[in-house]
């Protein structure tokens, strides 16, 4: 006799319409098809995406082979060219010109997407189970004794689900309601506000996407137009039309803080280029072409307990928003969803076992994603020193140490693929459930 239950499948309500939330209804449409009913909710008024540019790294590609959206990724994303050797690193604080660091040469080039092409391209394959829903901001929501979940949003409409799941980013009200309605014995209740608020890293990001016409206008040669720039970082999206400049000045006492005011707002060119006015003019340059650049406080997500409790889970940003010195924030959501998505379509997973899918869940990616969030922040660290305090003959001797620590940065890539850590997560799942491999 088969152990597959006769319960039927069960109702998924998805808070966040980002590329999180709905790589998961992709997810659990593509391998449950119609045996699962998702609600996708989302608090604007359209899908839109915050930032820019993303790095397709090979792990991420395995994904999208995977959710099959790959052939139409590929259509839209800027691939490295032939004779790319990998991105350029520079020491650029230098008012007359700085040098050529290093070039890293990494086994797998990654090619680079716009955000809003990834959206654009989920939500086309959104399965007809999926229910998307606008301008349904959660505010909280209700255990009841049945073990069903009560939404409530901002326009004082409710809804009932089985499964709630929170992709609803770095300020996400589901991980605010979970960590303030969870028992005294499963987290300290001194830590709460730790885990369900966003710290601030004293760091700005400034971001715009400029035209790479623009800035070969001032230098047909210049460096930007031909790969990546650090700690200015840009890198080419829109098959090279644009380019994507990412700008960091930190502070790094105020690391840990949090941060009041507007997370993201409209800043001048002027504001972006002072920090710069001691960096060579490559980098001059590639500010000068900013138009109404957008200023961002980073913020991340402290290192959390437990990413799901009962029937509620969290994902992506919501989970483990990173610092961006990675490019790994999508791709690890990416890989939340496909594991995610495929445990609560595996015909194990019932309504009456879903939390055990969930458990499994956590265990394999929430080490893995939070160890990424570690390094990402090491990874900006190092890109940040300093060498105003190194006497001048040692500075050689220093740059070398930076290279190794840096190119060594990048080697988690080469880890286990996402397809290794869903058969690591199918084999807890029948573990927990007491199943054989052959069901």
């Amino acid at each position: 006799m088969s152990l597959l239950s006769t319960n039927p499948k069960f109702r998924v309500a998805i808070c966040g319409a980002g590329i999180g939330g709905l790589a998961l209804a992709v997810a659990i449409g593509k391998f449950a098809g119609r045996d699962i009913h998702i609600d996708l909710y989302e608090a604007h008024d359209t899908v839109t995406t915050a930032g820019s540019g993303i790095a397709v790294s090979n792990r991420t590609s395995e994904v999208m082979k995977e959710l099959g959206i790959y052939e139409d990724i590929s259509r839209v994303a800027t691939k490295p060219s032939s004779s790319s050797d990998g991105p350029t690193y520079r020491r650029s604080k230098m008012p007359h010109g700085g040098f050529k660091w290093f070039q890293h040469n990494p086994k797998l080039m990654p090619s680079s997407l716009h955000r809003q092409d990834l959206i654009d391209i989920l939500r086309q394959y959104l399965p007809s189970s999926c229910s998307l829903q606008f301008n349904k901001r959660l505010t909280r929501y209700d255990k009841q004794s049945s073990g069903s979940i009560i939404l409530h949003f901002a326009d004082d409409s409710t809804s009932t689900t089985d499964v709630l799941i929170g992709a609803d980013g770095l300020h996400s009200s589901v991980r605010k309601t979970l960590f303030e309605t969870l028992d005294e014995d499963v987290v300290d209740p001194s830590k709460i506000r730790h885990y369900s608020d966003p710290s601030w890293t004293g760091t700005f990001i400034y971001r715009n996407v400029i035209p790479a016409k623009k800035l070969s206008e001032l230098d047909p040669n210049h460096v930007a137009l031909k790969g990546f720039l650090l700690h200015v970082v840009s890198y080419p999206v829109a098959q090279g039309t644009l380019i994507n400049v990412v700008a960091y000045v930190t502070d790094e006492e105020k690391a840990g803080t949090s941060f009041e005011g507007h997370w993201v707002s409209t800043v001048s060119p002027e504001e972006v280029q002072e920090p710069y006015r001691d960096f060579e003019p490559a980098v001059k340059q590639l500010l000068e072409c900013f138009e109404n650049p957008s200023r961002w406080a980073l913020q991340v997500v402290n290192e959390l307990p437990l990413a799901v409790y009962d029937r509620v889970g969290l994902l992506g940003d919501a989970c483990h928003a990173m610092t961006p010195f990675y490019a790994a924030g999508a791709g690890q959501a990416l890989e939340d969803a496909f594991v995610l998505g495929r445990l609560l379509a595996h015909p194990l997973t019932t309504l009456d076992n879903v939390s055990a899918a969930l458990k499994t869940y956590q265990d394999v990616r929430l080490p893995f994603a939070q160890f990424v969030a570690r390094e990402s922040a090491r990874t900006g660290r190092l890109l940040n020193f300093d060498m105003s305090s190194v006497a001048r003959e040692d500075v050689q001797k220093e740059l070398d140490i930076q290279r190794e620590k840096i190119v060594a940065q990048w080697e988690w890539e080469s880890k286990d693929c996402p397809i290794d850590e869903w058969l690591e997560a199918e084999r807890k799942l029948q573990e927990s459930l007491g199943v054989s491999n052959g069901l």
